[in-house]
This record gives C-alpha cells, structure tokens and sequence, in this order.
C-alpha cells in the first residue's frame, strides 16, 4: 500500500465498497427492471470505478494483485448468483463486462488516476 497518513480511513472505505458490491450482487429484494443489456454498463462501471479506486491505494507494481482480487471478486459473485437459486442468475456475459470494467481501470490507473490517494491527501489539512 502506498504510505498514506489516513491509511485506516482508506482501508474501511474499501471494505466497505466491496461489501456494498457483494450485497448488491447478491440481494434479492430490491431487483430493479433495466433496460436489456443496461446491466452490463453496471458491471463495467461498477469494476471500473473498484480499480481505479485500489489503483488508488497501491504502488504501481502491484496493479496486477489488484486485478486478479477484483476478477476473483467477480467470479465468486457469479458462482454465488448461480448457487442461491434465490432470484439470482449466473451469467457469463456479466463476468466479461466485469473483466472490461477492470481493464478499463488499469488502462486509466496507468494514464493517471493510479495514485491518486496520496494526491488527495495533499490537499487535506
């Protein structure tokens, strides 16, 4: 992790973002009616938006750990989906828009985002 003065803030926000990821792709009682395909953009700017934020957190070596988490995170999600047979689908099709949204990540980690904690903490007091 980078060195950051408010380290333990930056880790319970990221717990926290992946939890809220895990219940909402596992919830089953506030289903909202998107559009078809719609649920696509979701993964991709869900996974997006979750790599640029630990590209955020990390040093740039270690993008790749990041990466193979949050696929990992991904997987787990739709293997979860399909073994509830609670209302939840597995579907492949998500599993390559999250893979999207997670290179999509990277690709703006490495134009500029990455690191972006420490310039965030130059700001605050």
């Amino acid at each position: 992790m980078l060195t950051l003065r408010y380290r333990p803030l930056w880790l319970l926000a990221s717990i926290v973002l992946v939890l809220v990821v895990i219940w909402g792709s596992l919830q089953t009682r506030y289903g909202l009616n998107v559009p078809h395909g719609f649920d696509k953009v979701e993964h991709v700017s869900t996974y997006m938006f979750l790599a640029v934020w630990f590209t955020g957190l990390i040093q740039r070596p270690r993008y790749w750990i990041a990466m193979l988490c949050l696929l990992g995170l991904g997987a787990t999600m739709e293997f979860a989906q399909w073994a509830m047979h609670a209302g939840r689908t597995a579907d492949p099709y998500d599993m390559a828009a999250n893979c999207c949204g997670v290179l999509a990540g990277l690709t703006l980690a490495r134009l500029g985002t990455g690191g972006w904690a420490q310039r965030v903490e130059a700001w605050m007091p």
